[in-house]
């Protein structure tokens, strides 16, 4: 197990660092720049070549790599030249990393908890009415585009009937303490219940947007690998044998079919970053992806790249994760 998980961990640093060197070369090749964003239009040749001097962008792109690089490792990812201009990245990513994570959260909860239970009942009533019904939901979720879904949401739960807040992550007029940023966990440690139901209410739509595709992909993932389970020999054994059906589909069914359900729920976690980009702006939620938003079109090379990375690098975790918890599962994967 130990020779698995460090076989995995090198192949994470690896693509990290290919990661890094695709990112770092493809951002200097886009037209304008961090100069251009800084001075804009008005900047003169002089001023543009003072300041590319000193941000070290006259220098050839193989040395900017290695200036890069050496930045990185002593934990000096740079200053936003265009979010929040002057500040240092590293401060604006965790003041805005917990209001992804919080949706994130709740988003993949709510994919699980909907999407397991309904895979399964629609398994076990294959061909009928709740599992065609099921199967034609799944593939709406996954048609209907995200930024779509929660303006539809947003109108009509919002808008028309007035049942949950419009956009932010908490209604200012509470004065919330907030310690962690996390505002849901920041008012159940203060005790501030009203602040943490507030926040947890404005997490509700947007976690419904963003839950779709995952709900879709874990539903459909698990109704698959439930009917291959029902046909397994061991499960018509147990059947035969008399064994109750709460253990039949406790130790037999959903226990096996769990296994590719786990992966599948890993890969999502990491790809919800990209509908948190849409989910977040639809709703001005100051996350990650809103900030990811605003640093492309403002080209915030210094953002963009630590944006990129982190996403890559809790999108290579998880999948570690996913992958460790699967060779606990199946011994055989270890030797692969």
């Amino acid at each position: 197990m130990i020779r698995f998980i460090a076989r995995r961990l090198l192949q994470m640093v690896l693509v990290l660092v290919v990661l890094s060197v695709l990112l770092f070369f493809w951002l200097r090749s886009l037209p304008g720049g961090a100069v251009s964003a800084l001075l804009g239009d008005r900047g003169t040749p002089e001023a543009r070549k003072a300041l590319e001097a000193q941000l070290g962008l006259d220098q050839p792109l193989p040395l900017q790599y290695v200036a890069f690089l050496k930045r990185c490792l002593s934990g000096d990812f740079g200053v936003s030249t265009g979010l929040v201009p002057g500040t240092p990245v590293t401060e604006i990513l965790v003041q805005r990393a917990p209001a992804t994570i919080e949706l994130t959260v709740v988003a993949i909860t709510l994919a699980c908890l909907a999407g397991i239970p309904l895979g399964y009942l629609a398994a076990r009533r294959r061909g009928g009415l709740f599992d065609n019904l099921s199967v034609v939901s799944s593939l709406v979720g996954v048609a209907v585009p995200v930024f779509f879904l929660a303006f539809v949401l947003k109108w009509i739960f919002a808008t028309e009937l007035g049942w949950l807040p419009v956009s932010g992550r908490q209604d200012p007029s509470l004065h919330a303490t907030h310690i962690t940023n996390f505002f849901v966990l920041d008012g159940l440690m203060t005790r501030e219940w009203d602040a943490a139901w507030d926040a947890l209410l404005h997490l509700v739509l947007p976690g419904l947007a963003l839950a779709s595709i995952p709900f879709a992909v874990i539903f459909r993932i698990t109704r698959a690998s439930v009917l291959d389970v029902l046909d397994e020999d061991y499960v018509r054994t147990a059947q035969s044998k008399g064994l109750a059906s709460r253990v039949i589909r406790g130790r037999h069914v959903m226990r096996n079919a769990l296994i590719p359900v786990v992966t599948v729920i890993g890969l999502q976690i990491g790809a919800l970053l990209a509908g948190a980009v849409l989910t977040e702006t639809v709703f001005s939620i100051a996350g990650i992806g809103e900030a990811l938003a605003i640093s492309f079109r403002q080209r915030d090379y210094p953002m963009l790249q630590l944006l990129v990375m982190v996403a890559a690098a809790v999108y290579v975790l998880v999948n570690l994760i996913v992958d460790i918890l699967y060779a606990v599962i199946d011994p055989r994967v270890r030797t692969r």
